[in-house]
C-alpha cells in the first residue's frame, strides 16, 4: 500500500511528516514530496445481508430485509439492535434464533448473510418488514426507499429530569470511549457507541465503520444481556449526531445522548420533541447542550 506524505520543515530542522522508524531521512526542501511504502492496518468493511423468517397466516415466510455495509463482528447484536430500533419487533424475546449462513466469501473469507427467525408474529410489524431498506456505512436513513421510513414510531417521551450527570462526566465520556476502542487504536477509521451509567462508568461498547451500525450493535447487546436502565444511563457516540441515531436511542427510553461532533437540525428537533438532552461538540473543557439542560449539573 502506498502513501504520499508532504514534507514541511520545522524549527528544529526535522521533518514532521516522516515517521520515527525512518532513521535517516534525506533532507528535502520545503514543499517536496517523499514517497515510501508501509504496511498499514485499515478497518474492514463488508456487506451484510439481513433476512427475516416469520409466520404469517400459518405460513412461514423468509424476507430479505436489509443490506448494510458493516465491520464484521458482533453481527448478531447488529441484527437484534436493528430489528428493535426499527420497531419491527417490540421485544427482544420475539427473536427465536439468529444464524449466519451461506458460503464464506471475499478477501476475508467470512459469511455475509444472516437470518433472524421470529417466534411470535403477532408482535411483528409486517408493514415494516415489507418496506424496502437499504443502508450504507455513512448513513442509514439516506438509503431507505422512501421518506415515509422516517416516521416517528415512539409515542412516550423520555424522563425529563433523570438521570442527572455532571459536566466532568460529559467531558470525560468521549475519552473513555476512545481508550476502550480496540479497533480505533489500530486503524483510526472506525466509529463507536458506548453505554454509560450516571457515574460515568462504561457499561458496554461496540465499534463499526458505520455510526448507525455501532449503535445498533450496542443496543442489541444491551437488550440481550438486560443491561438497560434508562433512568440511570446515557449513550455517547463518536462523530456527529443525526436524526436516525437520535431515533435509535429514543427506542431505549434513554434520555441523554452525547456526541463528539455536531448534531443536525432534525436531530435537535427530534430530541427536543421527546425531552432528550442532546449534547455535542464535546471538547477538553467545553460542550454544547442543544436540548433540555435540566439533566446537566453545571455547578
Amino acid at each position: 500500500m502506498q502513501f504520499l506524505w508532504e514534507i514541511s520543515k520545522t524549527s528544529n530542522k526535522t521533518y514532521s511528516a516522516l515517521k520515527p522508524e525512518f532513521n535517516n531521512p534525506q533532507e528535502l526542501e520545503e514543499g517536496n514530496l517523499f514517497i515510501f511504502e508501509v504496511e498499514d492496518l485499515v478497518s474492514i468493511e463488508e456487506p451484510l445481508e439481513i433476512s427475516l423468517k416469520f409466520k404469517e397466516q400459518d405460513k412461514w415466510i423468509s424476507q430479505n430485509l436489509s443490506i448494510t455495509m458493516r465491520t464484521p463482528g458482533n453481527d448478531e447484536d447488529l441484527v437484534r439492535g436493528f430489528l428493535f430500533n426499527e420497531q419491527i419487533i417490540q421485544n427482544i424475546k420475539d427473536i427465536d434464533t439468529i444464524e449466519s449462513y451461506g458460503d464464506k466469501v471475499g478477501q476475508y473469507n467470512i459469511q455475509n448473510k444472516i437470518l433472524a427467525s421470529l417466534n411470535n408474529s403477532q408482535n411483528v410489524n409486517i408493514s415494516k418488514i415489507k418496506r424496502d431498506f437499504l443502508t450504507n456505512s455513512s448513513c442509514g436513513v439516506c438509503g431507505k426507499s422512501s421518506l415515509d421510513a422516517l416516521e416517528i414510531i415512539k409515542k412516550n417521551k423520555t424522563n425529563a429530569s433523570e438521570p442527572k450527570i455532571t459536566k466532568e462526566i460529559i467531558i470525560q465520556s468521549p475519552n473513555i470511549l476512545q481508550k476502550n476502542q480496540s479497533e480505533f487504536s489500530k486503524t483510526g477509521g472506525i466509529h463507536a457507541s458506548g453505554l454509560f451509567n450516571s457515574a460515568g462508568e462504561l457499561i458496554s461498547l461496540r465499534e463499526d465503520v458505520g455510526r448507525h451500525n455501532a449503535l445498533d450493535k450496542l443496543i442489541g447487546n444491551a437488550l440481550i444481556n438486560d443491561l438497560l436502565e434508562p433512568k440511570t444511563q446515557f449513550i455517547t457516540c463518536s462523530g456527529r449526531l443525526n436524526f436516525e441515531l437520535v431515533q435509535k436511542v429514543l427506542m431505549t427510553d434513554i434520555g441523554i445522548m452525547i456526541g463528539v461532533g455536531a448534531p443536525t437540525s432534525l436531530a435537535i428537533d427530534l430530541a427536543n420533541k421527546f425531552d432528550m438532552t442532546l449534547i455535542g461538540f464535546v471538547k477538553r473543557e467545553s460542550f454544547n447542550i442543544y436540548t433540555n439542560n435540566k439533566k446537566v449539573i453545571v455547578s
